[in-house]
């Protein structure tokens, strides 16, 4: 069944003023872009989407004088953040007392930013991307951030709850489906209390007798990037025919 539902493509920066005024019913953009826009009070973010991770840090030459987060107040910073950057630098020149001129300095870059330093714009850079191979390491992080979905804090159109809600939960059915994978395995009963203790279960495990005398069959939701470890630890303590199944999509 195909929902009435039409497909907006927008720059990242501006999905969130789009669906935090209602224009919009939901949106897929930055967690950091949400808080750059100022627009976090609007908007409420309905699941984060387990892509898109990136650290936002502050950075500086790798081979230069500045050694921590103090040595670079009251200096020049280039950003693309400029909103988190600014109230950033002003509560750290608030905890060192810094005044007037002494007050660090903040510019705008849209980009190019990893070249700033070298072409001595700036003496410390505030970014998110990946700056190794400029010479810069970070002194800092302001925040991890990652792809979320949001909605608007006060929908414009309340006859548009049912189908945001019902879009907004197979999103995270599908973003699930990538986190866990499905364990099957065959245990003596014997041997069950610590297999459970490896896999317990989102809720509790599945737990089905075998012809067998004393085995039984067990069925668990474990997390993807734990699943090889799983299997080593249930082989360890007698489990048998230790099985994988992907899921392409779940309700959990």
């Amino acid at each position: 069944m195909n929902h009435p539902i039409a497909l907006v493509f927008l720059p990242a920066g501006d999905i969130p003023s789009f669906v935090g005024n209602g224009n919009v019913d939901l949106g897929i953009t930055g967690h950091d872009v949400i808080l750059e826009a100022k627009m976090q009070d609007k908007i409420t973010e309905v699941q984060r989407l387990a892509f898109g991770k990136c650290a936002l840090q502050v950075q500086v030459p790798e081979r230069g004088p500045i050694k921590t987060i103090e040595d670079l107040a009251g200096k020049r910073v280039v950003t693309s953040f400029e909103v988190l950057a600014g109230e950033y630098f002003e509560r750290l020149d608030d905890r060192l007392a810094l005044v007037g001129d002494q007050r660090t300095k903040i510019q705008y870059i849209g980009g190019s930013v990893e070249a700033a330093c070298a072409l001595g714009l700036a003496d410390g850079i505030e970014s998110g991307d990946t700056m190794r191979a400029a010479g810069l390491h970070g002194i800092d992080t302001l925040l991890e951030t990652e792809a979320v979905l949001i909605k608007s804090t006060t929908p414009s159109r309340v006859d548009h709850t049912l189908l945001i809600n019902l879009i907004a939960s197979r999103i995270a059915g599908v973003v699930a489906a990538e986190k866990y994978v499905q364990c099957s395995y065959n245990i003596s009963r014997d041997a069950l209390p610590r297999a459970l203790q490896i896999t317990p279960g989102r809720r509790a495990a599945t737990i089905s007798p075998l012809e067998e005398a004393n085995w039984v069959d067990v069925g668990v939701m474990v997390e993807k990037k734990d699943c090889a470890k799983v299997m080593d630890e249930l082989v360890a303590v007698g489990a048998e025919d230790i099985l994988i199944f992907s899921l392409n999509n779940c309700r959990v």
